[in-house]
């Protein structure tokens, strides 16, 4: 049961009725009428906006139009009574009973309730992280891995047809660089002594494993042999190790991509080859030089004549460059490949999970989709991860020894768990920036958001065992008009805002909001557990009275299923005892 979306119709209807009744003309645009919870939950239990946004549409007043839309509404069933505020805002009460029709139809749909069929089976290509293969993931990776897993579970519960992607640059000239670090760690693992590791290769230990791999596997073969000899075989191998790690850091965090997609194959393919061939049959390939960039000046910019695509067509700031004077593709060229690759895979929604140091991308990939979908609607989203910064009781964390420059995601993972990881770096909005105490993600008070959700769930479990171990089990059906009091009804509204809240989100591409309802709706639990400790007949056990503590009891289900189902698509396992 979807509450919003149910008198989101009732609303429309009554406009529609309004319309009908003033001889208006049909159709009417009626995708900007909203029906969401008012903000001070004093004002009643669902407002509109209804008359705000169709008053032009009717040649009145938002108010006028208000009091007509409000004398149609107030005749329903569920309808308590109907309240105008302000300019033409719409606030409506319900009667008590539509409350325990909502507990029953979560307790009806159990793990399903919050899941829709709003995304209609289109398929979304979410990818997120896409670190350049050359070491650990960092602690930088962190929140765009999170923040990607979550929106594609998030995707998916709302009914989209989602993949998971990683794309890895394979293919340009950080690879060898790896490669000439893990030969040096190759040779180190022979017995040579290789001193300080030059300026410009890779100085991580987490080489030494490659080359000491290198040396199982061929022995002293590739000591000797000329640079251009073993160059292929060491990066292939060195390729392969990195990528393990890396699918191995993110399976700490339970992250598991379906497809992680090789650059170099587009190049080995023909790929790029033909997609600027196809660009060029469209006339929107071109000879030209560029003027210099403002600020730093990007590695392929050149001041030549150069292969460019017609990017300001498509709403780009520039042209970009295809080809650089001496034939060799830019990174960009790769860039549009990919995308015309995953419109040949026939996603409809293309997703980038990128850092704020990628905000220059944003515009040029969404000029990259208009030319290459055609009349095929495909829609680009970037979402950009601020950075994170890492405390220890208000103190700077040092850099990992292992990686040598920087703190791992395996660092910070290992130490507090992947479920603390996940949900607070989702317990803030993805384009702010976010401090990460490891002191304060620990403690074990509301300060700290994980600990006080995980602890909702938890206390719904241990009572629900309680009750069980007395002889009161869970039923099927309960008579939740027995729930009387305000905190009760106060809570089972925020049950029932979750469907329209998970919607909202993926419609917005917001995961964090799933953490802030998550938070607040851990608040009103254990708000009403604490005004049990007062008033014993607001306990959930009642042994005087079975029929309450049933009713009371089912309620708790519904509470833990909301927390559950919202700790789901966040990819946090809800803790059962603490």
């Amino acid at each position: 049961m979807n509450l919003f979306a149910e008198f989101l119709q009732v609303i429309r209807g009554a406009v529609t009725d309004v319309a009908a009744a003033q001889d208006i003309a049909a159709p009417l645009d009626l995708a900007r009428v909203t029906a969401e919870p008012p903000r001070d939950a004093t004002h009643g239990d669902i407002a509109t906006n209804a008359a705000m946004v169709m008053n032009k549409a009717f040649g009145t007043s938002p108010r006028a139009l208000a009091e007509l839309i409000a004398d149609r509404l107030a005749k329903h069933v569920d309808v308590a009574s109907v309240e105008i505020a302000g300019p033409g805002f719409i606030n409506l009460r319900l009667v008590s009973g539509i409350w325990p029709r909502v507990l029953t139809s979560i307790l009806a749909l159990g793990e399903s309730y919050g899941r829709s069929a709003m995304g209609g089976g289109r398929k979304a290509n979410v990818e997120y992280v896409s670190a350049n293969p050359t070491g650990p993931l960092h602690v930088g990776h962190v929140r765009g891995a999170v923040f990607g897993d979550a929106l594609a579970q998030l995707l998916t519960e709302t009914g989209f047809d989602v993949t998971r992607e990683y794309y890895i640059n394979d293919a340009g000239a950080q690879v060898d660089v790896l490669a000439r670090s893990a030969f040096l760690r190759y040779r180190e693992a022979l017995g040579e002594s290789i001193g300080d590791i030059p300026s410009g290769l890779y100085p991580g230990s987490y080489l030494k494993p490659v080359g000491e791999a290198l040396v199982r596997d061929y022995g002293t073969s590739l000591r000797d042999k000329p640079e251009s000899a073993w160059l292929p075989v060491v990066r292939e191998v060195t390729m392969d190790m990195m990528m393990d790690m890396i699918r191995a850091d993110l399976a700490a965090l339970n992250i598991r991509q379906e497809v992680f997609f090789s650059e170099k194959s587009l190049h080995e393919s023909g790929a790029v080859a033909e997609t600027i061939a196809d660009l060029r049959a469209k006339g929107l390939v071109y000879q030209g030089t560029l003027p210099p960039p403002k600020g730093e000046v990007p590695e392929d910019w050149e001041d030549r004549e150069q292969t460019l695509f017609r990017a300001t067509q498509f709403g780009d700031d520039v042209d970009r460059p295809l080809l650089k004077s001496d034939g060799a593709y830019t990174y960009f060229a790769s860039d549009v490949a990919y995308s015309r690759n995953k419109i040949a895979r026939g996603y409809r929604e293309l997703i980038y999970v990128l850092g704020a140091d990628h905000a220059g991308y944003v515009k040029r990939l969404e000029a990259i989709a208009r030319a290459l979908a055609g009349d095929d609607q495909v829609d680009v989203v970037v979402r950009l991860c601020q950075l994170v910064k890492l405390f220890r009781a208000g103190e700077p964390v040092r850099m990992s020894k292992r990686a040598g420059e920087f703190v791992t995601l395996r660092d910070v993972v290992d130490e507090v768990g992947p479920d603390v990881v996940r949900f607070m770096m989702l317990f803030r909005k993805n384009e702010a920036p976010l401090d990460f105490d490891f002191a304060k993600v620990t403690e074990q008070s509301k300060d700290n958001p994980v600990f006080y959700v995980q602890y909702a769930h938890a206390r719904t479990c241990s009572v629900i065992r309680n009750a069980a171990e007395e002889g009161v089990l869970v039923p099927d059906k309960a008579r939740f008009d027995r729930l009387e009091d305000d905190a009760e009804r106060a809570l089972a509204r925020r049950l029932a805002e979750f469907p329209r809240l998970v919607e909202a989100a993926a419609a917005a591409h917001e995961p964090h909001r799933i953490a802030f309802y998550l938070f607040d709706l851990a608040g009103d639990f254990h708000a009403l557990w604490n005004k049990g400790k007062d008033l014993p007949q607001l306990r959930f056990i009642v042994k005087e009275d079975v029929e309450l503590t049933l009713a009371r009891v089912a309620f708790l289900r519904a509470i833990r299923y909301v927390l559950a189902n919202g700790l789901r698509i966040l990819g946090v396992t809800p803790a059962e005892e603490m």
